[in-house]
């Protein structure tokens, strides 16, 4: 079953950019070229992004190719499949890597298990703040200005081949 979504990098040092395609490109099976465009909000560094069509859990194998690059912001989305959550990956070089699971419309499911783990271990003060850990708040928090100077910026389609 193949499952579909897209990777933003939204922002990315010039030397490192052919490393992201790379990356892309051994997960998905095809040779990638994106259309790198200014970062607004880091001069000197690039952005792009690009959907794409793969192997259900090709957006944790996406995720994690490009974790190898702690310098990079990014986000990685796979969209949900009969019978697959959807997904939702973030990664911040002063917050590291999250992930989340999405339901048909994108938000952020927090599980049964994990609401009940919270409850039964921290103080009650605390639940608002781990309850934004578990939602990824502060990686919105941090990407935000990113997402809003990629606005209208072009968008790569890629499909797995095979």
């Amino acid at each position: 079953m193949n499952a579909r979504g897209v990777v933003y990098v939204h922002s990315s040092p010039t030397a490192v950019c052919p490393h992201v395609e790379w990356a892309i490109s051994g997960v998905l099976g095809e040779k990638v070229s994106l259309q790198w465009t200014p970062q607004s909000s880091v001069p000197g560094q690039l952005r792009a992004e690009c959907t794409w069509t793969g192997p259900v859990g090709s957006g944790g194998a996406l995720a994690g190719a490009l974790r190898a690059w702690s310098m990079l912001r990014f986000e990685v989305t796979e969209e949900p499949t009969p019978g697959v959550d959807g997904e939702r990956f973030c990664h911040v070089p002063t917050l590291g890597l999250w992930h989340g699971r999405t339901s048909a419309n994108g938000d952020i499911m927090v599980g049964e298990d994990q609401l009940r783990a919270l409850l039964g271990q921290v103080p009650a003060n605390q639940v608002p703040g781990r309850i934004r850990d578990l939602l990824g708040a502060a990686w919105d928090d941090a990407l935000e200005p990113f997402r809003l100077a990629g606005d209208g910026a072009p968008v790569t389609w890629l499909h797995q081949v095979g």
